[in-house]
């Protein structure tokens, strides 16, 4: 069963909808490795949230907010009840669940929320959902001036090279999974 690989909830098992594909345990490790301290005290969305599994991840390794952006109704109950096996240890105000589509959730946050930190968008694979929110990420400009953004996506998918002020600095194969880096052109 997947659970939360490390951090204060580590080995906390996630609950995951049959119908989704969740990030592989290896590939969420590798992830959270590249990015290091980099998490501690972030303001992370967590786009196409699935089971929840990379927003719940920050939070153990020390994110201070995590917004979920999840449209599937069996995938929000899922992200609903991981929360729940944290209840007695992590704040209510240190996350947000929002029920809506990707692009609809970012607006909603460049609304309501200041910037993010770090933002993960885990798109369904073979689609052009990882563009559109990658183009709504800087119509909103909710990511902060020296924020993250990435985007898994499969090896053959291909992403843009940059959109706005976003460049696309490195990226690291795991299989079949690409993890593609954003940040803004003027970061060294």
């Amino acid at each position: 069963m997947p659970h939360i690989s490390a951090g204060q909830f580590k080995g906390t098992p996630l609950i995951i909808p049959a119908q989704l594909r969740p990030t592989e345990t290896k590939v969420r490790q590798a992830l959270f490795n590249i990015l290091g301290t980099f998490v501690e005290g972030a303001r992370v969305v967590d786009g196409f949230a699935g089971s929840g599994a990379l927003g719940l991840e920050a939070l153990s390794r020390g994110a201070a907010f995590v917004a979920f952006i999840e449209s599937e109704t069996d995938a929000v109950m899922a992200i609903r009840d991981n929360l729940a096996r944290l209840e007695s240890e992590l704040s209510h105000d240190a996350w947000r669940l929002l029920h809506l589509d990707v692009e609809r959730g970012l607006h909603e946050l460049a609304k309501s929320e200041s910037s993010f930190d770090l933002i993960f968008l885990d798109p369904p694979y073979h689609t052009e959902e990882g563009k559109k929110a990658l183009n709504t990420v800087v119509e909103c400009a909710i990511l902060a001036p020296v924020g993250v953004l990435v985007i898994e996506h499969d090896r053959r998918t291909i992403v843009p090279a940059s959109s706005g002020p976003l460049t696309q600095w490195k990226q690291h194969r795991y299989g079949g999974t690409v993890l593609s880096f954003y940040r803004a052109e003027s970061l060294p």
